[in-house]
């Protein structure tokens, strides 16, 4: 039988992705030489005490040869983006009867896996876009609530609708989940009228805003997610940043900018003649979320009781998780 193989220590985690990661740690020279594999045992920190082998001779977990450090660990059927994971290692040498011979685990180390980079959000943008359908006509973006919200607003906020941090719901990986604070809008139209639905999932009131309050040249249009919840239609999310404000300066290294006037989704065309009305556009096929990142003024805009229902809280997308079976709108990184 060979030496012992001493223990790893020193375990460090760097180049954290949304999938991935490179694992390193401190190893005599001796074993260095002498290891043939690694063992990574590696578990979602959420789950408790994180998995051991069963068998300290048959891994349940990541088994690699034995390669120089820091060692690269990729793949998004297992790793998810913003992800609390535990990870410890163990070095071992294979037999020549095929069993190992292996150390003692390293201690547990703890890290978080990362948002969607850029190159993976514009995956996502290229899917969207296969599903954006038609541009059609609108002039008013709009807010449903309940009542009690606009009191509060004017009681409390001095007529001002406040940004409020983006909720976790459409896919786990937006860089805007949890981070940014805006204030969401639609501006979805119906085929028949042209005008926004009667129905809404979020209250019997409704703010209209007109559309080049917040959509004209003063103004950054990025794309931050695509995704469904188990249904055929799907949504797309977009915010809309004062140029230079704190929004603006948060998204722009981390979102795909979009051109006003020509992009599958929200577009904003200049008038060609003097007296003439800038052209405002939204993508038919899909369910816009429009997230403005600056407080908006009741005063520029009406309230108004919707004539439909609004208890369809099957609907609303509150918190609501990304489909993870959809080939539509999922990418090959984790959900």
């Amino acid at each position: 039988m060979d030496a012992p193989l001493s223990t790893p220590c020193n375990i460090q985690i760097c180049e954290v992705t949304c999938d991935s990661f490179r694992i390193m740690w401190d190893m005599t020279p001796e074993d260095t030489t002498r290891a043939t594999h690694f063992f990574i045992d590696l578990s979602r920190k959420e789950c408790g005490d994180p998995n051991r082998f069963k068998h300290r001779d048959v891994p349940t977990k990541l088994v690699a040869k034995a390669v120089p450090l820091p060692m690269a660990v990729r793949g998004h059927w297992f790793l998810s983006p913003r992800t609390e994971y535990c990870v410890a290692v163990q070095t071992a040498i294979r037999q020549p009867d095929g069993e190992y011979q292996v150390s003692e685990w390293s201690q547990v180390v703890e890290f978080s896996t990362g948002d969607y980079a850029m190159e993976h959000l514009q995956q996502l943008l290229d899917k969207a876009t296969g599903s954006a359908g038609r541009l059609l006509k609108f002039s008013v973006f709009y807010r449903n609530q309940h009542p009690e919200y606009f009191d509060f607003v004017r009681r409390e906020c001095g007529g001002l609708m406040r940004p409020a941090l983006k909720d976790c719901s459409g896919s786990h990986g937006s860089p805007i989940n949890s981070k940014l604070h805006g204030v969401f809008f639609s501006c979805n139209t119906e085929f028949d009228t042209g005008l926004p639905s009667r129905d809404s999932p979020y209250g019997p009131l409704r703010f209209h805003i007109p559309a080049g309050r917040l959509l004209n040249p003063n103004i950054s249009l990025y794309f931050a997610d695509f995704y469904c919840m188990y249904t055929a239609y799907h949504y797309v999310v977009l915010v809309l940043a004062p140029v230079g404000s704190e929004g603006d300066t948060f998204c722009r290294p981390r979102l795909p900018m979009l051109d006003l006037a020509s992009n599958p989704f929200l577009t904003y065309t200049e008038p060609h003649r003097p007296g003439e009305e800038p052209v405002f556009c939204h993508a038919s096929d899909v369910i816009l979320e429009v997230l403005f990142t600056d407080p908006v003024p009741l005063d520029q805009g009406s309230v108004e009781q919707i004539s439909g229902h609004h208890q369809l809280m099957s609907l609303t997308t509150a918190n609501a998780k990304k489909d993870p079976s959809c080939k539509v709108c999922n990418i090959s990184v984790g959900r």
